[in-house]
């Protein structure tokens, strides 16, 4: 049976603009990694309502999982709560149990739980809230989309919050093996290893180190024995 298949969106004008560096991508990919969850997709958009609206429904609807980051705070352009509300026909509103946390957070930091902050409390009507331990402020899950902050200690908070109720299929294994030869000289042996391993993903990240040239082979799949006879195959060609 094949993995559960994922989608992530990343959403943010700062993104787009080099102005962030988004590293909350390689963090989701090797979680699902772990429980066998296949991360099949990442879009980048800005904070525009088509757009999100647009992209949330098309992901949703092709994948078991859907993750975003971004847009979920305070601001005036934290958008993305109401565009997954649009997305799904829902209504949104300050909801009762968000802002008890935000009640509670806020009072033991001694500040005031204002208009902008209680922004953070909207939440689309039949939504499950994500805990969000490092700020309070909660993410949630409509449908199959998870909605998680930016922030990356807040996303990935958010995402040990997620991971204990997802299905996962069978965790993916990888294994590499250095040929320090031309990808000239190793392709056709790893286009017969393909043919021949086709539930086995095969691939070549070439380097060049103090003028040595040569590839990286990272083969993955579900089964280590297969996974195993593959790379002692490859070894026994070029080692």
């Amino acid at each position: 049976m094949p993995n559960p298949r994922a989608a992530m969106l990343v959403i943010g004008d700062e993104i787009l603009s080099g102005r962030t560096r988004d590293s909350n991508m390689h963090f989701l990919a090797g979680k699902l990694t772990e429980i066998g969850v296949d991360l099949k997709e990442v879009r980048v958009i800005g904070d525009e309502n088509g757009a999100i609206i647009a992209a949330v429904q098309a992901l949703s609807r092709a994948y078991d999982h859907v993750f975003t980051s971004g847009g979920i705070g305070p601001t005036h352009d934290d958008i993305t709560a109401d565009c997954i509300a649009a997305a799904f026909d829902r209504e949104i509103d300050v909801r009762d149990d968000a802002r008890a946390i935000l009640a509670a957070h806020y009072e033991r930091s001694g500040l005031e739980l204002n208009p902008a902050r209680l922004r953070m409390a909207r939440i689309p009507a039949g939504a499950e809230l994500i805990a969000n331990p490092v700020s309070a402020a909660p993410g949630f899950r409509l449908e199959n989309v998870h909605v998680l902050a930016g922030v990356p200690s807040v996303f990935q908070a958010m995402v040990e919050s997620v991971l204990p109720g997802l299905s996962g299929g069978r965790p993916l294994i990888s294994r590499t093996l250095r040929i320090e030869r031309g990808e000239g000289d190793i392709a056709g042996p790893l286009g017969e290893l393909a043919a021949d391993y086709p539930m086995l993903s095969i691939g070549s990240y070439p380097f060049q180190k103090d003028g040595i040239y040569g590839a990286h082979v990272v083969i993955r799949g579900n089964d280590e024995d297969e996974i195993d006879t593959a790379l002692a195959r490859l070894e026994a060609v070029f080692q």
